[in-house]
């Protein structure tokens, strides 16, 4: 037999190691870009020290030329050439005419023809080598001689990349420290700030489970919505098992009289010899469990619609669910040498809920009337209409009726407005299954009687 596996649940990343992710990278990216920036900067100082450094070179090579007739350069412009950025730099000299004077003998020629007014920078290659080439045009005399002197240097550019890049490494180095830096700051320092939530979370688990009041420790702005929301949910488990509580209460003491008379009925119902009087006893003995029966389902009916049972929501038309309770109770109604009338819309009334309930709570309508109306109630009518968009029930008597004022406590649970057989639960039930349907239910004012007019939201027509 094959074994299932189960789904592997990860664990949720912490909110520091969270923090920590969405601070980091942005500054990882822009460090990134800082580098490539710093980077080019280095390439472009290079680029302008470095012809500076040409420059500087064939200003000091023509201006030895110059002085010594072409003989020879002077020791330190010797000196200053070989040690010119770092890198050699080579030279060549031709004097008016174009004659030799001193220098390379072939220097780097430039791929296209230069202006001579003024120095001119181009790459040209050199013995395989990339070169960084200067060409200068001076007026000049040697040897007797007037005419220009072209003075050529140029320095591989290889030593200039050399020399951007140790620049770059430099930097990077140094950008890389302080991200490390960052790193540790923003670690410690989110463990820090996070230090109220863990204070908040060791005061939580040393509460006892019968502990539901309000946190009152001083907690940072981020974190006062969420202590608003746990406070909030305290107040509503409080209050929940306080009203379960009152339930349990109030039910055991609802069963308590049912549950006596049954067991009285049972311990004496052995000793009875007469027969008529034991049919007497057996009858009472299986009203008494009736009662006990519908009081015990209307209590786990009311605990199972105020914990959000709502049973299946379907689509269907009232005037069937009505007509079915109708039906059902007319026997109980005919008995009593009551009147008893339906009258249904000449439409559908379609609505979207659930008509076991529906159908219940209209159940329990009917049997209040019969309960609470009293010797001189003659007649109970039942009615469905449409206004507009809602569904309308009415059940209505003509018997003592429930004044204005008592409305709310009619609906209260366990809550009788006079002496009776009833529980108290048949109006507390009808007003959530209304609820829970999104409709509403209310008493209204008649002459004489009871109306009680259930609202239901017509359903809404299929696309």
């Amino acid at each position: 037999m094959a074994r299932t596996r189960r789904p592997v649940r990860h664990r949720p990343m912490s909110l520091r190691l969270r923090l920590f992710l969405v601070i980091l990278p942005p500054l990882l990216v822009v460090s990134v870009l800082l580098g490539l920036w710093r980077f080019e900067a280095a390439k472009r100082t290079s680029e302008d020290l470095f012809d500076r450094s040409l420059l500087a070179a064939a200003l000091a090579i023509s201006r030895d030329v110059a002085i010594s007739g072409g003989d020879a350069l002077s020791p330190s412009t010797r000196n200053f050439i070989s040690d010119a950025g770092g890198g050699e730099v080579f030279y060549h000299v031709t004097g008016p005419g174009g004659y030799y004077v001193t220098g390379y003998a072939y220097p780097p020629r430039p791929d296209q023809h230069m202006p001579q007014s003024e120095p001119g920078y181009y790459i040209a290659n050199y013995r395989g080598e990339d070169m960084r080439v200067l060409r200068m045009t001076e007026a000049s005399t040697i040897d007797n001689l007037s005419g220009e002197t072209v003075v050529t240097v140029w320095q591989r550019v290889s030593d200039r990349q050399a020399f951007a890049q140790e620049l770059a490494l430099r930097a990077i180095t140094v950008m890389a420290g302080l991200m490390v830096a960052l790193a540790l700051v923003v670690w410690f320092g989110v463990q820090v700030g996070l230090r109220p939530l863990n204070d908040l979370q060791e005061a939580i688990q040393k509460r006892s489970p019968d502990d539901l009041g309000r946190i009152r420790r001083p907690v940072p702005t981020e974190v006062a919505g969420v202590v608003s929301t746990l406070n909030r949910l305290f107040g509503q488990v409080r209050d929940s098992i306080e009203a379960h509580q009152a339930f349990i209460s109030d039910a055991a003491h609802q069963l308590r009289n049912p549950t006596a008379a049954l067991l009285a009925l049972a311990e004496t119902l052995p000793d009875v010899r007469d027969d008529t009087e034991r049919s007497v006893r057996q009858a009472e003995l299986i009203s008494a469990a009736r009662a006990a029966a519908r009081l015990t389902s209307q209590l786990l009916q009311l605990e199972r619609l105020r914990y959000g049972y709502g049973g299946s929501v379907t689509r269907f038309d009232l005037n069937t669910i009505v007509e079915e309770v109708c039906r059902g109770i007319a026997p109980s109604v005919l008995s009593r040498d009551l009147r008893f009338s339906l009258d249904p819309a000449d439409e559908r009334l379609e609505i979207e809920g659930d008509p076991v309930l529906i159908g219940e709570a209209l159940t329990n309508l009917v049997e209040n009337a019969l309960k609470h109306g009293g010797p001189t109630m003659g007649r109970i009518s039942v009615s469905t209409a449409r206004d507009g968009d809602t569904i309308v029930v009415t059940v209505e008597d003509d018997g003592i009726g429930i004044p204005p004022e008592e409305e709310e406590t009619a609906f209260r649970r366990f809550s009788q407005l006079r002496h009776g057989e009833g529980t108290g639960l048949g109006l507390a039930i009808v007003e959530q299954v209304i609820r829970k349907n999104n409709g509403k239910v209310r008493l209204e004012n008649v002459d004489r009687g009871t109306r009680f007019r259930l609202e239901l939201p017509a359903a809404t027509k299929p696309a």
